[in-house]
């Protein structure tokens, strides 16, 4: 098994109501060198609670010679307002050479981008509920459903194919951009993009790096003294090994997983987190996602009102419409902060963020080797695939080495049967769900559902037959052309 040394530093766990935020100051990290050219980065669905962190994080490269900001959303009421951000935010770090422009129209921008940052959503808050509410009907139960399972689904058909009209535009106006993905579901999104577009896109998550730095926190010893791999899928991707000079530090992880699962535990601040604990010790491995969102990826956990009351809890530890109860109210949190940015009421200036983009496009430009944990194509020209026992044609998430090449994914090996086997059954129901997608299939659709692992744990070939058509008749307005 081949794995790059290099690594990358951690960030912590929060998910969906903003992006994650570093637990030590980013700057203790500098790459060597200076850009040597003006880039252009191209922001796509700027009103995101992602835009303003993303942007501050790219302006606070070292080294930066300037060059252009370019934001696109086709919602003005929110282009605007974070076009004003970023104005603020150069006048309060002192920066000249950046150039801020901003169109609701990508085509007007997107010519001599070096970096597309997506973050684009397709119906907004109108889907939310029917995501949730429609699968509940039929005894689906979902915490985020927002990558996966009926909601994943449904947010996929909505977005892969505005999606690939985006990579098109690219392909036309900046082929040789590096794409970066921020957009869920992120596994449909690369899988789409992987089989139909020539642009370079990875998928970015920030699981990875938070989930490394938590375990680093239960083992009491700092991520730097670490050595650990990661791979398999996003959200389902195994920290295969993690390390102290040599010493397996998973004994330690199993005793104090075991301990919270009986109701006594060493630390009670990291008490819960139980599906993720109970997979390590079945499994042999730590996941990446959050237990509620992984609860969403077995058939395990969410199929039985009992199993769902000893394993899930609240918040992102497995709660019942999580993501559909609190996201309109998280949208209304982002839009008050950037009111009180303009207004002088909250700094606009922040820390730099581990979020990966800003140190993909550093590394890049200085040529500075990085690594990241990227979501990419399986197979590779050259390479055969980086997980030697998933598909083929699959999206998988594995180390990236990032240097003056671009980003360039590192041959994993192998993973254990039993890990290989769980990742891939999601990505088959995956493989459908892109299929879907790109050919406007409702059977496509249907048969992806039949796949989905919480579906086919709870209901029969019916009734998700039937939940699926109900859901295409409530979302027929943002599902043009399904039939």
């Amino acid at each position: 098994m081949k794995q790059t040394t290099l690594s990358a530093p951690p960030v912590s766990n929060e998910k969906h109501d903003g992006p994650a935020s570093h637990s030590q100051s980013a700057q203790t990290l500098a790459l060597p060198g200076n850009l040597t050219r003006p880039i252009k980065v191209t922001m796509l669905g700027a009103g995101s609670f992602f835009t303003a962190r993303l942007v501050n994080d790219v302006l606070q490269i070292p080294g930066s010679v300037g060059g252009e900001i370019a934001i696109v959303d086709i919602d003005p009421t929110r282009l605007e307002p974070v076009k004003k951000i970023i104005n603020l935010l150069l006048k309060a770090l002192g920066i000249t050479g950046w150039k801020v422009s901003a169109s609701t129209n990508r085509e007007d921008v997107l010519a001599g981008s070096d970096y597309i940052i997506s973050c684009i959503e397709v119906a907004g808050l109108a889907c939310v509920r029917h995501d949730y509410d429609i699968p509940l009907k039929y005894g689906i139960d979902q915490c985020i459903g927002d990558t996966i399972g009926p909601g994943g689904l449904f947010k996929g058909l909505r977005t892969i194919p505005v999606w690939l009209e985006v990579l098109k535009d690219a392909e036309r106006l900046c082929p040789n951009a590096i794409v970066l993905n921020y957009t869920n579901p992120m596994s449909m999104m690369c899988l789409a993009s992987g089989r139909s577009s020539n642009m370079q896109v990875v998928g970015l998550c920030h699981s990875v790096q938070g989930t490394s730095e938590l375990l680093a926190k239960r083992v009491n010893i700092p991520l730097r003294d670490i050595a650990w791999s990661c791979a398999g899928i996003n959200h389902l991707a195994w920290f295969t090994k993690f390390e102290h000079r040599g010493e397996d530090l998973y004994p330690l992880l199993k005793d104090k997983a075991r301990q919270d699962l009986a109701g006594k535990p060493t630390d009670p601040k990291d008490a819960e987190d139980l599906v993720r604990k109970d997979m390590m010790l079945h499994f042999g491995a730590f996941i990446t996602e959050s237990s509620g969102h992984l609860s969403e990826y077995l058939p395990y956990y969410r199929k039985r009102t009992g199993i769902q009351k000893e394993y899930c809890r609240e918040g992102y530890g497995g709660e019942s419409g999580f993501y559909a109860d609190n996201w309109p109210n998280w949208r209304k949190r982002v839009d008050r902060e950037h009111s009180e940015m303009i207004a002088g009421e909250r700094d606009v200036i922040r820390e730099r963020t581990w979020e990966y983009a800003s140190w993909i496009i550093e590394a890049k430009e200085k040529n500075a080797p990085f690594r990241i944990h990227g979501n990419v194509m399986n197979s590779i020209d050259g390479m055969g695939r980086l997980i030697t026992n998933l598909p083929a044609d699959g999206c998988v998430e594995v180390a990236c080495l990032v240097d003056g090449n671009g980003v360039q994914p590192v041959r994993y090996g192998s993973l254990p049967a039993q890990m290989a086997a769980l990742c891939a059954s999601n990505m088959r129901m995956f493989d459908l769900a892109a299929t879907a997608a790109m050919e406007r299939s409702k059977e496509a659709a249907i048969h992806a559902l039949l796949l989905d692992p919480l579906c086919s744990a709870v209901c029969s070939p019916k009734e998700i037959q039937s939940m699926a058509l109900e859901m295409f008749d409530a979302q027929e307005e943002y599902l043009p052309g399904y039939r």
